[in-house]
């Protein structure tokens, strides 16, 4: 046994695994070089060694659970690499208007099909709300009603929806509450099938970066862009909000949340699933809003994202019959990975999903429902 497998099996042990072990959250190494370079690369050799098959997980957001909770990854961490991205970020401004564009060339315009064979029927791409909830269109039509209560939607309401996906929000606003909706996001894709489903309807949506919206509406809104948004662009996001809204008038964020204050993501979901992207604080968020906005309420739903990914992950699976012509097995596995791990975040409580309900100071308290 060499010794990188030595320190990797005293590892996980701490963390209840066992290496090879009978348990479904024990992982099954069938290629010794797997030590070597979890130990080298952290959580990037973790995440690229099961995209090349050297390990295996019957459940692997069993396993990424027990390893957040025991802390795990800093044990492990690769300190030249970890430098590096932290002086990166520091340096660049990885989410400026010349890079905005880089996430939805590479992840959101994957194709329309993979989106919808794994997403809800609305094809909304963020948390769900399960409460009283029995399926997942039933828990992401909960979502969507329940930030329309929080805007205190009315019709005829101007809405401006700052990354909009497929139109999922738009298209039920307008249907449902008979509110005008421009949505701007930076996936042709996501445009071009958004607006076929949104067809008849007072919504319109853009290819367009965030920060060159003008106009002024009644609510500006985001469900799942702040991720993206980068630290040092949240008081320009702050900006454009304010700029946008009318007197009187209420903003709201739904955003993945870090409970610690960071400046750069994790580098495997950074080179494979979202490039750019950093999740926020509520230090970082609130220090932003800081002199614009007035927080009427904050409200975390984090424990509604666990069984709203083990959903898209079923979905995906049994759909991988009809999407393996166009995407290859190492994209299946790198997906699955992406998915069940992000739920293992979730559940071990180290990622958040918050809610904010935003007003200008000297507004009133607005009326809404806010749960």
């Amino acid at each position: 046994m060499s010794k990188s497998e030595m320190v990797i099996r005293e590892l996980l042990e701490s963390a209840g695994v066992e290496v090879n072990g009978p348990n479904a959250w024990d992982p099954q190494v069938h290629d010794p070089r797997f030590y070597d370079r979890v130990l080298g690369d952290g959580s990037l050799g973790l995440g690229e060694s099961y995209m090349d098959g050297w390990w295996d997980c019957e459940a692997l957001d069993a396993l990424i659970t027990r390893v957040l909770l025991a802390r795990l990854e800093q044990k492990v961490q690769n300190k030249t690499r970890l430098l590096f991205h932290l002086l990166r970020a520091k340096l660049v401004n990885r989410q400026s208007k010349a890079r905005a564009f880089q996430v939805g060339e590479r992840h959101y315009d994957l194709g329309n099909d993979l989106y919808q064979a794994m997403l809800d029927r609305r094809l909304n791409y963020t948390c769900a709300y399960w409460r009283n909830a029995a399926s997942l269109d039933e828990a992401q039509e909960a979502k969507l009603e329940l930030v329309c209560r929080k805007i205190g939607i009315w019709p005829g309401m101007r809405i401006l929806e700052l990354g909009c996906g497929w139109g999922s929000f738009a298209r039920y606003a307008a249907e449902n509450h008979g509110a005008e909706v421009l949505g701007v996001t930076i996936s042709r894709e996501q445009v071009q099938l958004g607006m076929e489903r949104c067809k008849g309807l007072p919504v319109e949506l853009r290819l367009q970066d965030y920060r060159e919206v003008q106009g002024q509406f009644d609510a500006v809104i985001s469900i799942g862009v702040m991720e993206h948004v980068g630290y040092k662009n949240y008081p320009t996001y702050m900006q454009v909000a304010d700029r946008c809204l009318s007197p009187g008038g209420i903003a709201f964020i739904h955003t993945i949340g870090s409970n610690r204050s960071i400046t750069t993501g994790d580098p495997w979901t950074d080179r494979y699933i979202f490039p750019n992207g950093v999740l926020p604080s509520i230090a970082q968020l609130s220090k932003a809003m800081e002199g614009r906005f007035i927080i009427e309420d904050l409200h975390n739903i984090g424990p509604h994202y666990d069984p709203t990914l083990m959903a898209w992950h079923a979905n995906f699976e049994r759909a991988w019959d009809s999407l393996k012509g166009r995407y290859n097995e190492r994209f299946r596995r790198m997906w699955k990975y992406y998915l069940l791990s992000s739920a293992g975040g979730f559940r071990s409580r180290r990622t958040q999903l918050w809610q904010f309900v935003l007003t200008r100071p000297g507004t009133p308290q607005p009326d809404c429902r806010f749960s």
